[in-house]
C-alpha cells in the first residue's frame, strides 16, 4: 500500500485569549491516501473546520497552540516557513470554503484573482494565467465562461461563486483539495449540481479529498470513508459501508438514528440525541459523549476511551464497543 499523503499525529488546536484555553482540537489522527475521499462529520463545533485549517495554518497564529504534527506529501507543515507556506497554499493543498462570498476578494473580477494565483506560483504571464482561468470556467460548467473572467464576486449567483471558488482553489493543480462544507449556503437543487461536479473533478484530476460536513447523506455521496468527530476529537472512523452498515460508537448510532428514512408519517417525530455538547473551554474528565449516551456506565465518566479496531480499517473510541456491537 502507498504511503499517506496526508498524515496528521495526535493534532491539537487550542485558541487562546479568553479565561481558559478552548481546545477546538483534541488530539486528532488521519491519513489520507492519493486519489481518496475522506469525509470529516459532526455537528457544529465539532472541531472539523478548525482541522482543515491547521492542515494550511489558516488558525490565527497569534492566539492559537497548535500541537502533534501534520505532514503533507512529506513535508512537515509545522516547520514551513512563510515562503514556504506560501507555495505549499495553493500548489500541494488547496480550499473550497464554504462561504465563498467572503473568501472572494471583492475588489478584483474572478478571472484576475485566479490569473494572480497562477502566476504567482508558477511564473508565468497574466496573459497565461487567464487562459488558465477560462480554462477552469469551462471546467466547472460557469456559462459564458469568458464574460465571466471579468464579473466580481457579486455580480455572481451563489452556486456560480461557488464554482468560481472550485476553479480559483484547482488553479494551480494541487494535490490534496480541502472542501469546508461547500454546499451549506446553497438551494437544494445547486447542492447537489456542486456535489456532483466535486465528485467528477476528484476522479479526473486524481485528486485527494477531505470533504466536512455536518450531513451524513453528503458524507456517504461523496467519501470513500468517514470520520466521525464529536467535541474535537475523531470517535469513528472506516469505509462508508461500515460505518453505515455497522455503526459502533453510540454517537454515529446516534446520527444515523436522526436521519429520516423515505417519508415521514404526519405527526412522526425524528429521534434525536438528547442534550447538548459539552463546553471545549471545560470538557468532562472521561468521555465527552457520556452526559449523553444512554449506553453510558459509571466508567465513561472518568475514562478517555482509546481506539479500537472493531473491523479491519474501522476504528472506535468506547469502552463499551465490544458490548455495542448487536445495537
Amino acid at each position: 500500500m502507498s504511503e499517506p499523503l496526508v498524515q496528521v499525529r495526535g493534532l491539537t488546536v487550542s485558541f487562546m485569549g479568553g479565561p481558559s484555553p478552548i481546545r477546538a482540537v483534541n488530539g486528532v489522527d488521519l491519513e489520507l491516501r492519493a486519489g481518496e475521499t475522506y469525509a470529516l462529520l459532526g455537528e457544529s463545533g465539532s472541531g472539523k473546520s478548525v482541522t482543515l485549517r491547521a492542515l494550511m495554518r489558516l488558525n490565527p497564529e497569534k492566539k492559537t497552540r497548535v500541537e502533534g504534527s501534520i505532514r503533507v506529501d512529506g513535508q512537515d507543515v509545522m516547520a514551513l516557513n512563510r515562503k514556504q507556506l506560501q507555495q505549499f497554499r495553493g500548489k500541494t493543498l488547496s480550499m473550497v470554503f464554504q462561504e465563498p462570498a467572503l473568501a472572494l476578494d471583492p475588489v478584483y473580477t474572478l478571472g484576475q484573482q485566479i490569473a494572480e494565483a497562477v502566476a504567482i506560483h508558477e511564473g508565468v504571464s497574466h496573459a497565461e494565467g487567464r487562459k488558465r482561468a477560462l480554462e477552469l470556467f469551462e471546467r466547472v460548467r460557469i456559462p459564458s465562461p469568458e464574460r465571466r473572467l471579468d464579473a466580481y464576486p457579486h455580480e455572481m449567483s451563489g452556486g456560480m461563486r461557488q464554482r468560481a471558488m472550485i476553479a480559483l482553489a484547482l488553479s494551480c493543480r494541487p494535490q490534496v483539495l480541502l472542501a469546508d462544507e461547500p454546499t451549506t449556503a446553497l438551494d437544494a437543487t445547486v447542492q447537489i449540481q456542486i456535489l456532483l461536479l466535486l465528485r467528477e473533478l476528484q476522479r479526473e484530476l486524481g485528486l485527494a479529498v477531505i470533504f466536512v460536513t455536518h450531513d451524513i447523506g453528503v458524507a456517504v455521496e461523496v467519501a470513500d470513508r468517514i470520520a466521525v468527530m464529536y467535541a474535537g476529537r475523531i470517535v469513528e472512523t472506516g469505509a462508508v459501508r461500515d460505518i453505515i452498515r455497522n455503526p459502533s460508537h453510540p454517537y454515529t448510532i446516534g446520527l444515523l438514528r436522526s436521519r429520516a428514512h423515505g417519508a415521514l408519517q404526519k405527526g412522526a417525530r425524528l429521534e434525536t440525541i438528547p442534550g447538548s455538547p459539552p463546553d471545549l473551554a471545560n470538557l468532562p474528565a472521561g468521555c465527552p459523549f457520556a452526559p449523553r449516551c444512554r449506553y453510558a456506565i459509571d466508567q465513561c465518566q472518568t475514562v478517555t476511551p482509546e481506539p479500537v479496531a472493531v473491523r479491519d480499517g474501522q476504528i472506535v473510541r468506547c469502552l463499551r464497543v465490544g458490548e455495542l456491537e448487536a445495537v
